[in-house]
């Protein structure tokens, strides 16, 4: 709907010009009336309106000083010009404004009219190209952020051998000379005290952190996986060692500082690789990173840590062994591609940055580990025929990377057998939500009732519903409400806490956003 402001000392003319266009056209509506030049500029101001019929010859101040005033605060506002002289002086003074159309009194009803169509199409026409360039630059923001996932995934992954800093420079647009690794960990108050809107808020916020506070470097985010983030520093001058670290020291200060100011009810804490000047040395400040964090979740009250040269002190012990493998085969087993990768990639961290470690030892580890999968994979039904040899290496890292990329080939079959058993899995947490809804209800009780990670239960809904996990358990409290209504006798408070609710003035929001009338409304409209 477009705001129009009639300006006129002749009271009977704006009256006249109102009715005409309220009554002849449905997309324009008159917001407000002026008997001068001083009033107009005033209601601009305070209605902002999208066009003003201005009529030239007034008392005090005219309809070109008006004209001028209104275009200095707002030059957006489309003018319609009405004056009873037809001189060339005032015209081409208004035409200087951005007037393009003027009107002579007596005037036609279809001179306004087509005055009027002219200027509304205009805005028209503009305010959809707005809104197409803001939808595209949306969409590139989008996509540049999936392919900038997608890339720290690929480095992480160890997938980007042969990319060096002048390619990235070209892609980038800037130059780039080195770069780093920061891997950043949220710790709830309480373990498990994250909720997936929780995380995606979490992620969000550093989104837009590192988008409007690091404009000048070239920050690329990662995949979350859990709470943690690898995030790619590049710089675009190589520094010296000591202020590498202060520039890194600079960059997590400020992070610290915002997200104490952020209120999000959880600790933030940091591990910060080394500087590498070659593309394919960047794998190695994510490991150091990964490793430094493991080190600093260990140590109490410190929020941050730079890998060392040396890389980590200690061997694993057969507890470490056995509590990684516990969490990477039930990684292994939920199909959790994210979750697999950051649990193997923070043990072989750990186990490249010992040189004590012989080539024999980590042969066997890996043997084992693949021994256990295979057991898991009989148990579950999945049949895989690939098996994985491991050849001792005297460079333990072909190893690493062959056990890896033997562990992604695992993974991706399992999605794809889940992804066969997906119905089943769906219907049967579609009937555990039905039992349950009263309770207060969480994806992970339902992710761990269905044997999914709640990553991938969501992704599934989401894709087979159309709608989200919490959407869909709306839905169903919703329906339920709907139906109890019809019992007269029972008030809205009970029905809300039957239906899972525990808060009645939430409930009617949540009732009146999903039905449009409010419960009491709808029980009126139903029952009576």
């Amino acid at each position: 709907m477009l705001k129009i402001l009639i300006v006129d000392d002749e009271v009977l003319e704006r009256k006249a010009l109102t009715k005409m266009i309220n009554s002849s056209f449905g997309n324009v509506t008159v917001i407000g009336e002026a008997p001068n030049g001083r009033k107009a500029i005033e209601m601009a101001r305070e209605h902002k309106p999208d066009i003003i019929f201005m009529d030239i010859k007034m008392p005090g101040i005219d309809g070109v000083q008006a004209v001028k005033e209104i275009k200095k605060s707002d030059p957006g506002i489309r003018i319609i010009m009405v004056s009873a002289f037809n001189t060339f002086e005032y015209a081409k003074e208004v035409m200087q404004q951005g007037v393009k159309e003027y009107i002579l009194k007596p005037s036609r009803k279809q001179d306004i009219f087509d005055s009027l169509i002219r200027v509304s199409s205009e805005i028209i026409e503009e305010r959809k190209q707005i809104e197409e360039q803001k939808s595209l630059k949306e969409n590139l923001e989008r996509a540049v952020s999936i392919a900038q996932k997608e890339w720290v995934s690929s480095l992480i992954l160890n997938q980007v051998q042969d990319i060096t800093f002048d390619e990235w420079s070209q892609l980038l647009g800037v130059e780039i000379t080195s770069g780093y690794i920061m891997f950043l960990s949220l710790l709830p108050p309480e373990k498990d005290d994250f909720q997936l809107n929780d995380k995606q808020n979490w992620y969000r916020w550093l989104k837009n952190f590192f988008k409007s506070d690091f404009k000048n470097q070239e920050v690329l985010m990662g995949p979350m996986t859990e709470t943690q983030v690898p995030v790619l520093f590049l710089c675009k001058q190589t520094p010296e060692t000591v202020h590498f670290k202060t520039l890194a020291q600079g960059a997590i200060d400020h992070l610290l500082a915002q997200f104490q100011k952020s209120h999000i009810n959880a600790e933030l804490r940091i591990g910060v690789g080394l500087l590498y000047s070659h593309g394919h040395e960047l794998n190695k400040s994510y490991h150091e990173a990964v490793s430094a964090l493991n080190q600093l979740l260990k140590t109490p009250n410190r929020k941050y840590i730079f890998a060392s040269k040396q890389g980590a002190a200690e061997i694993p012990t057969a507890s470490d062994v056995r509590e990684v493998e516990k969490k990477l085969l039930d990684a292994v087993r939920q199909g959790d591609l994210n979750q697999v990768m950051f649990i193997f990639d923070s043990f072989s961290a750990k186990l490249a940055g010992n040189d004590g470690l012989k080539a024999p030892m980590v042969k066997k580890s890996f043997d084992e580990l693949f021994i256990l999968i295979s057991r898991m994979l009989h148990d579950l039904g999945i049949h895989y025929e690939k098996s994985l040899a491991i050849k001792e290496s005297k460079d333990t890292s072909d190893m690493f990377d062959m056990s890896k990329s033997h562990l992604l080939s695992v993974v991706q079959h399992i999605q794809v057998w889940r992804n066969s058993h997906a119905k089943g899995m769906l219907h049967k947490a579609k009937e555990y939500i039905e039992n349950h809804y009263v309770d207060s209800i969480t994806l992970e009780q339902v992710a761990d009732y269905v044997e999914l990670s709640p990553f991938y239960l969501s992704k599934l809904f989401k894709d087979r519903f159309g709608m989200t996990f919490i959407d869909y358990v709306t839905e169903i409290r919703i329906k339920q409400a709907k139906i109890e209504m019809v019992d007269a006798s029972k008030s809205l408070k009970e029905i809300c806490y039957s239906v899972g609710y525990k808060d009645p003035n939430y409930f009617s929001r949540v009732f009146k956003k999903q039905t449009g009338l409010s419960p009491t409304e709808f029980r009126r409209e139903t029952v009576s």
